[in-house]
């Protein structure tokens, strides 16, 4: 998963198998294989896999738009969660978090093309939440994470990620102690990775496409 054209400090990229409508067995099967991180899109679904799985050891992300009403919940199940764009969910996080678990390992999902309606921040609110992340004893910063606009033309596609390197570098110079930019999936994780993804989401890739009733 490694290309020469990619950042040379960055590291590795790694694999988060996206879970979501799978159920618990296929889940135990990726795990058989060697895949030990998962990501789910939502809580109340997650729940019942991370408890039926708990015995596996495995990492759960959280990598899909989180309600503050759900923060306890997620900040008490998950070991990531990789969509937090607003000060109020890092306030609800930190608050939520056992002090016996180790800090909740957090990402803060940028709106990179600025697309009406998503979720994520904007890329000049990055400062400023990653701060707030930073002052919680509960929480700790890993970086940044995008989902850009699916254009068919990937060369729009791949300066949506050169522009999220960028502010993944631009953040490192404040909090050196980030190592995530999650951004990438089935489709485009190559191209992610060639521009400096260390974290690409990939699922029908791994599970297969998914069947109607999953799809619903």
């Amino acid at each position: 998963m490694e290309n020469a054209s990619r950042p040379p400090d960055r590291p590795a990229p790694r694999l988060l198998a996206v879970s979501k409508t799978r159920d618990a067995d296929a889940v135990a099967a990726m795990a058989a294989a060697g895949q030990r991180a998962f990501g789910e899109n939502y809580v109340q679904e997650a729940l019942a896999k991370i408890e039926a799985l708990r015995g596996l050891g495995l990492e759960w992300h959280l990598i899909g738009h989180l309600q503050s009403n759900k923060a306890d919940d997620a900040a008490r199940a998950f070991d990531w969660v990789q969509t937090v764009d607003r000060a109020k969910l890092v306030e609800a996080l930190a608050r939520h978090r056992p002090p016996s678990l180790p800090p909740l390992n957090v990402l803060i999902q940028v709106n990179i093309d600025d697309e009406a309606g998503k979720h994520g921040c904007r890329p000049d609110e990055v400062d400023t939440l990653a701060a707030a992340i930073a002052a919680q004893p509960t929480l700790r910063l890993r970086g940044l994470m995008a989902i850009p606009a699916p254009d068919p033309d990937m060369t729009r596609r791949r300066a949506a990620f050169r522009a999220m390197s960028a502010l993944f570098d631009a953040t490192a110079a404040h909090h050196p102690g980030i190592d995530t930019l999650s951004m990438g999936m089935s489709e485009d994780c190559v191209e992610a990775i060639e521009e400096g993804a260390t974290m690409v989401r990939v699922g029908s890739a791994l599970f297969g496409a998914r069947t109607a009733r999953e799809a619903g």
